[in-house]
């Protein structure tokens, strides 16, 4: 299989988004490499305190496929009280089909975008982040498929950014060791997270990625709000450990997609129109 190898610049995070006209600080450290990406785990971590992401029921636990016992689904909590009534219905629907025998849906499994924030617990399993840096944009590139998210830093949003499946995503760094990444334009077509949870092309998110002193790891806090799917703003976390397994290399998935078990969960993905 043909490799692809890129300059790895990896980034930090930070606050609430400034003016497109605001200062870029001269400090952000930079860290180029082609031999490591950044690993993350495919859970959200709750805030420290107030209302917080989605996760498992606790009558159907979760077991990861990397532990001792059964590996499970997910079956989501739809008792946390940031889901609205129309939210809280369609994901009951879901686990029951789940319950009854059905293969959960999982971006990853499927070959599809994970969209903001989903894309911070992109994987079956854990997937490996890299990040390329250039004047104008930070690019990220999940080593799962080559999932690719533009963030243009140093400007407005557009005025109607039309929804797509990553958003338009702009952002700019601050104070020696952050990037905050703010997306709008998200379609309604992706998940939250890995339990399921819809949302509407309202949604707002905004991301704090922050490196730790010696480089590593980068934490990040996620701001979501959607006044169509949720009855308050929520926050997650999530984490980024340094992984040495070397060069980006280019991975096959919706051209792979066997569909396994005869479940037909999603559909080989599609373009309506030729790129060229």
């Amino acid at each position: 299989m043909r490799r692809v190898t890129w300059l790895v610049v990896i980034l930090g995070a930070g606050a609430a988004l400034a003016p497109a006209t605001g200062a870029q600080d001269n400090a952000i450290p930079v860290l180029q490499s082609a031999d490591f990406g950044w690993l993350a785990d495919t859970e959200f971590l709750p805030p420290a305190e107030g209302p917080g992401p989605v996760t498992f029921d606790k009558t159907y636990p979760y077991v990861r496929n990397n532990t001792v016992g059964q590996p499970t689904f997910r079956i989501s909590d739809v008792s946390n009280p940031i889901l609205q009534p129309w939210v809280r219905e369609r994901m009951s629907r879901d686990n029951d089909e789940v319950i009854a025998g059905k293969f959960a849906f999982t971006a990853r499994s499927s070959c599809w975008p994970a969209g903001v924030p989903g894309f911070l617990v992109f994987g079956c399993g854990a997937r490996t982040v890299y990040f390329v840096q250039t004047p104008k944009e930070v690019v990220m590139i999940n080593d799962g498929d080559q999932q690719l998210r533009h963030i243009y830093l140093n400007v407005a949003h557009s005025s109607a950014p039309k929804p797509s499946w990553y958003g338009e995503s702009v952002g700019y760094y601050e104070g020696g060791d952050t990037l905050v990444v703010d997306t709008v334009g998200l379609n309604d077509r992706t998940f939250i997270d890995n339990y399921r949870t819809p949302h509407t092309e309202q949604l707002h998110v905004i991301e704090r990625w922050k490196l730790a002193g010696g480089g590593a790891p980068i934490g990040v806090t996620v701001r979501v709000e959607d006044p169509g799917a949720f009855t308050t703003p929520w926050q997650a976390g999530q984490v980024y450990q340094k992984t040495p397994q070397g060069p980006l290399s280019e991975m096959v998935c919706a051209e792979n997609n066997a569909n396994y078990f005869g479940q037909n969960v999603m559909p080989i993905p599609m373009a309506a129109n030729p790129d060229f």
